[in-house]
């Protein structure tokens, strides 16, 4: 189990890992050695997540999350295979851990004397401004 807050633990059988060969550096084994990880967990199936969470996580995973609802996390960050195993892990675990929180809920606010004062204010200065770019009408007499 993967301990992610104190109320959210991921079962370590829901990520699946595949390793395929990294671009970048890496000497000779960079051609042998399939040492980039990806990590696939599939959120609409999971019981592990609340469906609120569900639903924040693949917002904030964007465009990692396919069409069938699964998440993939590429790490290739390292030259060794289990470095960037638990790369991939704390990444998820960091994501999943930014789903959790609940957005702050919005207080309507009501704008203060001060700042109504000053929008009226410019207002009439635009006013005033614009009111003597007019021509001047001779003909009131």
């Amino acid at each position: 189990m993967i301990q992610i807050t104190r109320s959210i633990a991921v079962d370590e059988g829901e990520l699946e890992f595949d390793f395929v060969r990294s671009p970048g550096p890496g000497g000779q084994n960079v051609n042998k050695v399939s040492t980039a990880a990806q990590l696939r967990f599939n959120i609409t199936a999971t019981t592990s997540l609340a469906d609120d969470v569900k639903q924040r996580l693949a917002a904030l995973a964007g465009r990692r999350v396919t069409a069938d609802g699964v998440l993939i996390i590429q790490a290739r960050r390292f030259r060794s295979q289990g470095k960037n195993r638990e790369d991939a892990i704390t990444r998820f675990v960091d994501l999943v851990r930014r789903a959790a929180k609940p957005p702050k809920t919005r207080r309507k606010t009501k704008p203060t004397a001060a700042s109504k004062r000053r929008r009226l204010d410019a207002k009439r200065r635009v006013a005033r401004t614009k009111q003597r770019r007019r021509p001047v009408d001779r003909n009131t007499d």
